[in-house]
């Protein structure tokens, strides 16, 4: 599994490096393992800008920016939550694309709506909408955790994908002179 993630990682990196794009990630049940995942990778500085680990809710909010109110109605573990954290790393980076990433790895925490496992992820990139999406995870803290690296790399490539999509007037999904 650490072959298969490591691979998954260089495949994002060279995504990036081909677009000239940057990365950041907003980690909160992760706490900082996509990051280390990314820079497992010879050469990642060259694509990856910056990390963001906020655990807590009061991090969120003065790191990224998450409304008071967001996390208040929504709670920390929601798609609306994850959407503003990956919004935040982009106004709070030089990254011009950024994931985020929020969840329930256990053993405790789990809710009814929320059980453990519950993961929220976000993608976001200058000129395109932000992507958002909630799975559930099987196993200990440590499956979960490893499946949502899995899962938010996965969501980079796609939204590498995304970019490569031409805007209606030919030019290709990224920023405006990218």
């Amino acid at each position: 599994m650490i072959a298969e993630l490591y691979e998954l990682a260089r495949a994002v990196g060279e995504g990036l490096q081909q677009r000239r794009l940057y990365l950041a990630t907003a980690e909160s049940c992760t706490a900082g393992l996509v990051a280390a995942a990314l820079t497992q990778v010879p050469g990642s500085s060259g694509w990856f800008e910056r990390g963001f680990v906020t655990y807590s809710n009061v991090a969120k909010e003065e790191m990224l920016g998450v409304a008071p109110a967001t996390l208040l109605d929504h709670g920390a573990v929601s798609e609306a939550v994850v959407r503003e954290m990956a919004e935040g790393a982009l106004r709070h980076s030089h990254a011009q694309a950024a994931l985020a990433v929020s969840g329930i790895a256990g053993p405790g925490g789990g809710l009814p709506d929320k059980p453990v496992g519950t993961v929220c992820f976000a993608w976001a990139a200058l000129g395109l909408a932000v992507r958002s999406q909630t799975r559930r995870f099987e196993g200990d803290r440590e499956a979960v955790r490893r499946q949502a690296v899995t899962h938010a790399l996965h969501g980079v490539l796609e939204l590498l994908r995304a970019w490569d999509l031409p805007l209606s007037d030919g030019r290709p999904g990224g920023c405006a002179g990218s």
